[in-house]
């Protein structure tokens, strides 16, 4: 298979190894808008034959995630499989057992120069317990790993987060906060880029161009956080020998039922804010 060049005006590898997950939190973006995704998946193998094809660069990481990726049976052999010159940064709720995670992988596979940790853990107060996710990790942090935690500011757990984010720091555990996105009281939340992208009132076809790799379960490329969640038509497949990764506009009948991730306000890999994962045109 031909080897994959990433353009270079990506800013995000993601590898959705799984969308099966062990909690199941009520504000989850997977689900946003009714989401009815099929979840294939690849086996371990073919997971590395396909992400060992990309041509790395030292800024831009795959990142492994799901649903939870150590759900899928491969995780670690995925990890430790992966070529060296492909950095790795994973997002887990760190519900799995790390005491075999940390026998199996070492922490410089999973180590980067970056702003932020390469292993972030998802602390969701609705399903975790903090005592629990605090104890996990400050025992990797300890043994070398690049770890910190990540809290949404839903509005019911505001004051939660803020306290988890007061103990974690008072422990050397770097805790940072994201903008809950999504419906909550009748209402919309978050900081979106495109008017109406997302509220699902109504469609129309639209341009739009994506900073962003997003690799299904079973290897199918999607467009975008939308395509992925609504099983919409892939793009390509990461084990097609054929792969070539564009940086082009495609057009899109789907504008109106956007997921908040692709078009939020954010900071990209470079913690610089004023990102947005894709660019939205009208079609002329």
């Amino acid at each position: 298979m031909k080897m994959v060049k990433i353009p270079s005006n990506y800013n995000y590898i993601a590898a959705f190894l799984t969308l099966d997950c062990n909690l199941r939190c009520s504000y989850c973006l997977n689900y946003f808008g009714g989401a009815g995704f099929k979840n294939g998946k690849l086996r371990g193998e073919d997971w590395v034959r396909g992400l060992n094809r990309i041509i790395p660069r030292d800024d831009l990481p795959v990142t492994l995630q799901g649903g939870e990726p150590s759900m899928h049976e491969d995780f670690v052999y995925i990890i430790n499989n992966l070529k060296p010159g492909l950095k790795i940064d994973i997002l887990t709720n760190l519900q799995f057992d790390i005491d075999e995670f940390m026998d199996k992988v070492d922490p410089e596979r999973v180590k980067r120069d970056s702003p932020y940790a390469s292993i972030r853990v998802s602390y969701h107060p609705e399903t975790m317990d903090l005592n629990d996710t605090i104890e996990k990790t400050l025992k990797m942090l300890n043994a070398g790993y690049s770890i910190g935690m990540w809290g949404i500011m839903h509005p019911e757990h505001e004051n939660t987060i803020l306290k988890a984010k007061e103990r974690c720091l008072e422990q050397g555990i770097d805790f940072r906060i994201k903008e809950f996105l999504g419906e909550y009281d009748g209402r919309l939340h978050g900081t979106y880029r495109y008017k109406g992208a997302c509220e699902r009132k109504s469609t129309k076809r639209v341009l739009c161009k994506t900073t962003e790799l997003i690799i299904g379960p079973n290897g199918n490329i999607c467009r975008c956080h939308g395509d992925l969640y609504g099983a919409r038509p892939p793009i390509g497949h990461i084990l097609d020998p054929e792969l070539r990764i564009k940086s082009d506009f495609l057009e899109c009948g789907n504008f109106g039922r956007c997921n908040p991730c692709d078009i939020k306000v954010k900071t990209n890999r470079f913690q610089k804010s004023g990102h947005t994962s894709v660019e939205i045109m009208e079609v002329k």
